[in-house]
């Protein structure tokens, strides 16, 4: 999946970068921040949740675009509640998920307390 993604945002013109696990990304972190995240929900040794989190905490002006596979009861709610500014099941189709990372990196740019 995240190789189709990394071909999805390269064909568009999109410097992507995938990571193995969250634990992977924050390391990545303290050399680059991104323009936006893209993360799932379910993730190998922690949940996206707990990314989110952390994401929030060191970078908060990185914008967060959650995807998963696996949508349960109150997790969009979550995931809005904790800055995410897009919640996309899988299967998604890639230019619903661009024109959401296009929003989100718009987004992102506005100074803070700026009207959208």
């Amino acid at each position: 999946m995240r190789r189709a993604l990394e071909r999805l945002f390269r064909s568009a013109g999109i410097e992507a970068e995938t990571f193995a696990s969250g634990a992977a990304m924050l390391d990545h972190l303290e050399q680059r921040a991104p323009d936006c995240v893209v993360l799932d929900l379910h993730m190998s040794e922690m949940s996206g949740f707990e990314l989110q989190e952390l994401l929030a905490e060191r970078e908060p002006r990185i914008p967060v675009v959650v995807l998963t596979g696996h949508d349960t009861p109150g997790s969009c709610e979550r995931a809005i509640a904790g800055g995410a500014t897009a919640y996309l099941r899988k299967p998604v189709d890639g230019d619903v998920l661009l024109a959401a990372v296009a929003a989100a990196v718009k987004r992102g740019r506005l100074p803070a307390g700026s009207p959208e």
